[in-house]
């Protein structure tokens, strides 16, 4: 049973649970933000549903296909003047958005949790953790340098500049609806880049108050474009912003099935492309490890935040089989005494709903087969209807196998799976390493072997490796993944130069 469950009046969920609880209510738009200003254009509007109760929030306008023709032309226009801009211009720009993100955080915060589901606490670190990315691409906008290279030939002289790619469509996920936006449009704006986002159709409302935000700080008109459309229309706009002749890059966070939908229909137009795709992140727990507890709340970090919705949350947990039972004794006890589902808007909850049904039956599914299989359910592994439409409870498995679905798929929700292992670390690296769709984002390793966390570091097959640590995200990491995670870097020194191109100069002296 968990610790406490969640009950309220209906006269405080009515309030609680609706945008009236927002302060600043200029922050709630519902139109798309083109050119500077929010527009109209007599098209329909779709519902932004409360994954809490499954209530409708409002009503946002999805873009017509004369604005979002309207807004790759703005975006194409406002470059040919903004790429001329100062470094240090574009980075008193980026200060300004990180100080009013700030300034609004908790009102941003609780329409992330309305929209999205995830406790206030997650989404106040979220606003934290977006605006960070202002602050740092406002350090970095100065610091975009070109190189001198020697030549064979002593009469020339070669250089190289690094110059904005152009104009930028951005596509973004509903887990983080803000920091998705801010990791790419701080890089794109350090380079000199104008912007179009599409957010994702669950989570419009944070896109749209943060281009409220960009209006009051005074973002000239044309460098951000945000364009929501209703979810029957997102591959029609996605191909439209691989084929688009004014967009010269693209950058996505998704599915890696998306992703290389994308890749495709960006073929004709040669897009430069940066991609942050599926993963299925192992997470090794050795016997070598001296404070178990230490790794047991590592992997309830890397596992359980946001309910198991994240691209970096932990799928697979392979513990060496003389901790296993101590390391489930201890697991169980934390997750008994410390979690509590329920609204995200309630601040004592520590985990919320699932976004939507679709996530909800994808787990449920998951959790049959391999129980079905041979799994043993350790906690949890139920709806929770009375809370709400879209709750499952944290749930562990032990004894998962490779012949379970859930140990192929990227389960996106609030389930870990135990997998006994022996032998040494490297043979459990290879088996982490062996996954149906050959991705690699994240990997976690938990020892206090030096030479173990060694060889995993440099053995798995993942872009990014915890070490010790079940926490990895900040604004300095290079966040991306290898195979068919994707490619390129978002955040750190390496962010802005993927909104960058190389110009060579050969001199004659």
């Amino acid at each position: 049973m968990l610790r406490r469950l969640y009950s309220t009046s209906s006269k405080s969920k009515t309030v609680l649970q609706s945008l009236a609880s927002i302060k600043n209510q200029e922050l709630i738009q519902t139109l798309p933000y083109i050119g500077g200003e929010f527009t109209s254009d007599n098209g329909s509007f779709f519902p932004v549903i409360n994954p809490f109760d499954g209530s409708e929030l409002t009503k946002v306008m999805s873009t017509t296909e004369s604005q979002l023709s309207i807004a790759f032309e703005n975006s194409h226009d406002s470059f040919q003047r903004f790429k001329n801009t100062t470094p240090r211009y574009r980075s008193t720009l980026l200060k300004k958005l990180n100080d009013e993100i700030l300034n609004n955080a908790d009102d941003l915060a609780k329409i992330i949790t309305l929209e999205n589901g995830k406790p206030l606490a997650d989404s106040l670190g979220e606003v934290k953790y977006g605006a960070s990315f202002m602050e740092w691409f406002s350090e970095e906008a100065p610091r975009i340098n070109g190189l001198l290279i020697g030549s064979s030939d002593s009469s020339k002289r070669i250089s190289a500049y690094r110059l904005p790619v152009g104009p930028v469509g951005i596509l973004t996920p509903w887990n983080f609806p803000l920091a998705m936006i801010t990791r790419k449009l701080g890089a794109a704006i350090a380079a000199g880049c104008t912007t179009v986002i599409k957010p994702a159709a669950d989570t419009p409302l944070t896109a749209l108050a943060f281009a409220k935000i960009c209006q009051n700080v005074g973002i000239p008109d044309g460098i951000v474009n945000i364009v929501p459309v209703e979810e029957s229309r997102t591959p029609e706009f996605g191909k439209r912003f691989c084929k688009s002749k004014e967009l010269k890059k693209i950058s996505f966070t998704g599915s890696t099935k998306v992703g290389k939908l994308l890749l495709e229909q960006s073929a004709s137009t040669v897009k430069k492309i940066s991609m942050e795709l599926g993963g299925n992140s192992p997470f090794i727990v050795s016997n070598k490890i001296k404070d178990l507890s230490k790794a047991v709340d590592g992997m309830i970090a890397a596992k359980f935040r946001s309910s198991g919705q994240t691209c970096v949350c932990v799928n697979r947990v392979y513990i060496e089989n003389s901790i296993y039972d101590k390391f489930v004794e201890i697991l169980l006890d934390r997750l008994k005494k410390t979690i509590r589902l329920g609204p995200g808007m309630d601040p004592t909850v520590t985990h919320g709903p699932l976004i939507h049904e679709r996530a909800l039956n994808k787990v449920e599914s998951l959790v049959g087969d391999a129980i079905n299989k041979g799994a043993k359910l350790l906690f949890g592994g139920k709806r929770r209807l009375e809370l709400g439409p879209t709750f499952y409870e944290l749930t562990v498995l032990g004894d998962v196998t490779s012949k379970m679905e859930i140990y192929e798929t990227e389960i996106f929700g609030p389930v870990a799976s135990l997998i006994r292992y022996k032998g040494s670390i490297s043979s459990v690296v290879e088996a982490a390493n062996r996954n149906r769709e050959d991705v690699g984002l994240a990997g976690y390793v938990f020892s206090d072997d030096v030479t173990e966390c060694r060889i995993a570091q440099e053995e798995l097959a993942v872009g990014m490796v915890g070490v010790n640590t079940g926490l990895i995200s900040e604004a300095a990491l290079p966040f991306g993944g290898v195979r068919c995670s994707g490619f390129g870097r978002e955040g750190s020194v390496y962010g802005v130069e993927e909104y960058t191109v190389v110009k060579s100069v050969v001199e004659k002296v």
